[in-house]
């Protein structure tokens, strides 16, 4: 066993995706050293399926396969699965938080300030998404177009990459914090897999975890767990912390696939429009599939004769608010099955895209097999963390979708960079509503803002 980093360190984060991304930034930024451990690659983002795959797609890592043979995926990378999301900036559940005690309202605020999320422009509408707004605009359905984390002045219309990662640097993700803490002096060690915290007197003070064939430990000050939906439930039980990883979500979807002769163009970025039914838990939006993709799931479901269509296929993309339930056995399997009524909302948001296509244009619609999403509610709030999201251990936080304490149904990133700007003022002992401006790092953003007018 090696110790790879003193005592001398303010915080250690475990993961890298939005949630552990925006504490380490923002910790950086005020000055403490802290120190981002990484189960995935950090390489240059190419845009590649074959890249994609050793991230995503590797059966009992990043592929986890439930109940009723059903894939969950989740990007093991830095930045995780904000890598290769959608980009959608769905409002965070203020709501919701506020009855455990969190008010995100002021953070949200911030997060809006730095980072895109704005609807398309008319230039970035794919055929597919245009088509599909059309259609369900002229039935009367609420479609919207959707916010999204991108840079739209670099972004490449006709492009289908968003889901590979984008090469452009168009997409925001949460790398752009991570490099933005790795500039002001954070460090990130790389295939570092975080197997259990180690505690002193009931407080944590460091970490266990494997790089290569080799064990390390790590020390600091505080603690924060951001290993995602599925890891992190499982690094806190191998702390010895049980009764997490239970009774929790994740976001089964499906698509309803519909052949419309006049649309000539399959490529283009992904849910630009959406319309959600709050009450139904179902969110139903374009989506562009990269070609390969689109044969996969063709052939999941014998659609032989139409795996080698695509330019004028207009894929809907239809997600639910699933009931929680289900365990975590460990970070290579889980066990969770659709209940009857989950089963009743694909069928019911299935319906609304046919009829949709149907209206658009559309002949031989047929609908996928089911994945999942954004697994959480594994380590929630009011059971396993409490309003600053500290366990029951001191020093030791959680910042990732496993503490969203209800189902939700819909994307999380702008959800969990509010909770994370949030813990991170907790840590550093800013209280009250403040305003950017008043914090450390809003003043070094500010400065650093009016060097770049200056210039």
């Amino acid at each position: 066993m090696r110790t790879s980093s003193g005592k001398e360190l303010d915080a250690i984060v475990v993961g890298s995706g939005p949630g552990g991304a925006t504490v380490a930034r923002e910790l950086a930024l005020a000055g403490r050293k802290v120190l981002i451990l990484e189960w995935g690659d950090n390489d240059p983002v190419k845009g590649t399926l074959t890249q994609t795959i050793p991230r995503a797609f590797v059966p009992g890592k990043s592929m986890l396969i439930t109940g009723q043979a059903l894939g969950m995926v989740r990007a093991i990378t830095t930045g995780g699965s904000s890598l290769l999301f959608c980009a959608t900036a769905f409002d965070p559940p203020v709501d919701m938080l506020k009855k455990y005690g969190i008010d995100v309202t002021q953070e949200v605020a911030e997060v809006r300030k730095e980072v895109p999320n704005a609807p398309l422009t008319d230039e970035l509408m794919s055929p597919a998404g245009v088509r599909f707004e059309e259609s369900a605009l002229d039935l009367g359905y609420d479609c919207r177009r959707l916010n999204k984390f991108i840079y739209q002045n670099k972004c490449k219309p006709d492009c289908q990459l968003c889901l590979y990662g984008c090469p452009y640097d168009a997409k925001w993700n949460a790398r752009n914090f991570v490099n933005e803490a790795l500039e002001n002096g954070a460090k990130m060690i790389n295939f570092a897999k975080v197997d259990k915290v180690i505690f002193e007197n009931r407080k944590a003070v460091g970490v266990e975890y494997k790089q290569g064939q080799d064990y390390y430990r790590a020390f600091a000050s505080k603690i924060i767990i951001a290993a995602g939906g599925i890891g992190s439930p499982v690094i806190l039980n191998n702390s010895g912390i049980h009764g997490v990883g239970y009774d929790f979500f994740f976001d089964p979807l499906i698509y309803v696939f519909g052949k419309i002769r006049d649309v000539k163009s399959g490529r283009g970025l992904c849910m630009s429009a959406g319309i959600h039914f709050p009450e139904d838990g179902i969110v139903m939006t374009d989506f562009n599939l990269p070609q390969m993709l689109k044969m996969v799931f063709d052939v999941e479901v014998f659609r032989f004769k139409q795996v080698f269509s695509y330019s004028n296929v207009v894929p809907i993309m239809i997600k639910v608010r699933d009931c929680l339930s289900g365990r975590i056995i460990n970070d290579k399997l889980i066990w969770k099955t659709l209940s009857k009524a989950d089963k009743q909302k694909l069928d019911k948001g299935a319906e609304h895209a046919k009829r949709i296509l149907t209206h658009a244009g559309a002949a031989e619609v047929y609908r996928s097999w089911v994945l999942a999403a954004h697994p959480g509610g594994t380590v929630k709030i009011g059971e396993h963390v409490d309003a600053d999201l500290k366990t029951k251990f001191d020093n030791l936080y959680v910042c990732d979708c496993s503490v969203v304490p209800e189902e939700w149904g819909l994307p999380p990133t702008m959800t969990l960079l509010s909770l994370g700007k949030r813990l991170a003022k907790h840590l550093l002992g800013v209280k009250g509503n403040v305003t950017e401006k008043e914090t450390f790092a809003g003043k070094v953003r500010e400065l650093s803002r009016q060097e770049e007018k200056a210039a």
